[in-house]
């Protein structure tokens, strides 16, 4: 299953979190120059005009690198910053009014928990969920226990709206996500590791792709 306008495989997340030595932009600059094609901008420490300042940054370099861009919780940071969609959790505007603002060419992803969710969703006009935790995390808290890859297949196969797998997913376990039917595969601190994001980046897109075929 599929979603116009967001791409497959790696859905990178540009996360304040992630790098604290480097700003948004600055993440958003070295993904974008290493290939990334879809990515969430996510900024959850800073205070408010300083988030906003950052967030709106990130998403101009990133649209102005082609990449397809996403904007975490905030529907209204979104619309200014002329991002092409938002990703909304449990807290934040309902993925009905969230469509409803941003209208119908914009992409609205919602995180849930199991199939069920993704039907409530899809009823309310989002785009594509994330679904997970699928292994535990660091990253952020998640008040919900992980699926786990079999559990994760039996929720993808029910949803009627395409999934990208969240949560605790490196390198090591991209091609297996993969093998479960996922769209795509968000990932946050392991763009980081080993020093160099773009043949980081080349070989996340690439366990995609062979998890996807069978080929790993």
């Amino acid at each position: 299953m599929s979603v116009p306008g967001l791409p497959r495989g790696l859905y990178a997340v540009v996360d304040d979190g992630a790098r604290p030595d480097l700003t948004l932009a600055e993440q958003a600059r070295v993904l974008a120059r290493c290939g990334v094609r879809v990515a969430q901008v996510r900024c959850k420490r800073g205070p408010g005009r300083a988030a906003w300042d950052a967030v709106r940054e990130a998403v101009a370099v990133l649209r102005s690198a082609g990449v397809v861009t996403l904007v975490n919780d905030r529907v209204d940071w979104a619309l200014l910053s002329e991002a092409d969609g938002v990703h909304l959790g449990d807290e934040d505007l309902p993925p009905a009014e969230a469509r409803r603002l941003l209208g119908p060419g914009r992409l609205v992803g919602v995180t849930v928990r199991g199939a069920a969710g993704a039907r409530e969703a899809a009823g309310a006009g989002a785009s594509y969920v994330g679904l997970g935790p699928v292994f535990a995390t660091r990253t952020k808290e998640v008040p919900a226990p992980v699926l786990g890859l079999e559990r994760l297949r039996e929720e993808v196969r029910a949803s009627p709206l395409p999934v990208v797998a969240i949560g605790g997913i490196g390198l090591e376990r991209v091609a297996a996500v993969a093998r479960t039917g996922v769209h795509g595969v968000a990932v946050v601190s392991d763009l980081w590791a080993g020093g160099d994001p773009g043949a980081r980046i080349e070989a996340l897109q690439r366990a995609f792709l062979l998890g996807e075929t069978g080929a790993a």
